[in-house]
């Protein structure tokens, strides 16, 4: 069963590469059959979800990696905003925002501490909110995780999950300094404008809690 599972999950990831490679331009898509299977299979989507997969797309987006080198990554969004955050990316793209990597969920299983451990910017994933049992903004299609490992979830005790993200709690950054650094997001960053010009809502203003990865539409 344990060989059978491990299989299983390495055929998806397979899946989802083979999808990339067929859909190699930049723009929005209508969820190919294999990418659908894959969601459901990882359990990204599942029957009862709040969005239906007719509404959500597929997105190919381009981004500089941390080595400065130009990649293409997947995303899945709400089809209400697809068409901005295309826009949005190519925009932080132009100005030089650095992001770790960007894989569906399904590539962790739709296991949100695995992604966010990876570093991985990430949008749909049909989960409840951080300690609620309401949906998670991220189950509409509706919102971003971007580097969160440098821009981690705080709680109102300032507790942060992830050690890798410890050394980020001070929110601070500086131009020309390493990639890592330059990602996190500040209130009056450029990156963080643009979310905000296509009004979208950023985690980095809630009080109490701060969700300095989260952007929300």
């Amino acid at each position: 069963m344990l060989c059978y599972n491990s299989c299983m999950f390495k055929l998806l990831l397979l899946t989802i590469a083979m999808v990339s490679e067929l859909i190699a331009q930049n723009g929005v898509y209508v969820i190919p059959d294999n990418i659908e299977q894959v969601m459901k299979k990882s359990g990204s989507w599942k029957k009862g979800c709040p969005v239906a997969l007719r509404d959500l797309r597929y997105l190919r987006l381009k981004y500089l990696d941390f080595e400065g080198e130009t990649r293409e990554g997947d995303m899945i969004v709400h089809r209400a905003v697809a068409d901005e955050v295309v826009n949005i990316f190519n925009e932080l793209y132009n100005i030089g925002y650095p992001i770790h990597k960007m894989k569906l969920v399904s590539a962790y299983k739709a296991n949100d501490w695995q992604s966010i451990e990876a570093d991985n910017t990430s949008a749909f994933n049909c989960r409840n909110a951080t300690g609620s049992k309401k949906w998670s903004k991220h189950s509409y299609g509706k919102a971003i995780d971007i580097n969160p490992i440098e821009n981690p979830y705080i709680s109102r005790k300032g507790h942060i999950s992830h050690k890798a993200s410890l050394k980020y709690h001070r929110r601070v950054h500086q131009k020309n300094m390493h990639p890592e650094n330059r990602a996190i997001l500040l209130k009056h960053d450029q990156a963080t404008q643009i979310f905000k010009k296509y009004g979208w809502k950023w985690g980095g203003d809630w009080s109490g809690v701060k969700d300095y990865q989260h952007f929300s539409k």
